[in-house]
């Protein structure tokens, strides 16, 4: 397993245990475009991100948080916060 997969295990599990996805975004997320606003990349179409990613985020409810996803930016975290 290598050390980013052991990362985002540790940060689903802290987010499992109650901890703020933001706020753990804000601290360990390695996106200089998002990591400020904890994650958030705003409301987006189909078609435009990583397909892995998109598959994950599509699969996902309101409010959920998804398992790791692998894309060709590196592993991700993903809670969907709105539709």
């Amino acid at each position: 397993m290598t050390e980013a997969l052991v990362k985002i295990n540790d940060l689903k599990l802290r987010i499992q245990q109650g901890e703020d996805f933001a706020e753990l975004a804000k601290a360990h997320s390695e996106d200089p475009g998002s990591a400020d606003n904890g994650g958030d990349l705003g409301y987006f179409g189909k078609g435009i991100m990583d397909p892995a990613f998109e598959e994950a985020v599509f699969g996902l409810n309101e409010g959920e948080v998804s398992e790791p996803v692998r894309s060709a930016f590196g592993f991700h975290l993903i809670q969907l916060t709105g539709i």
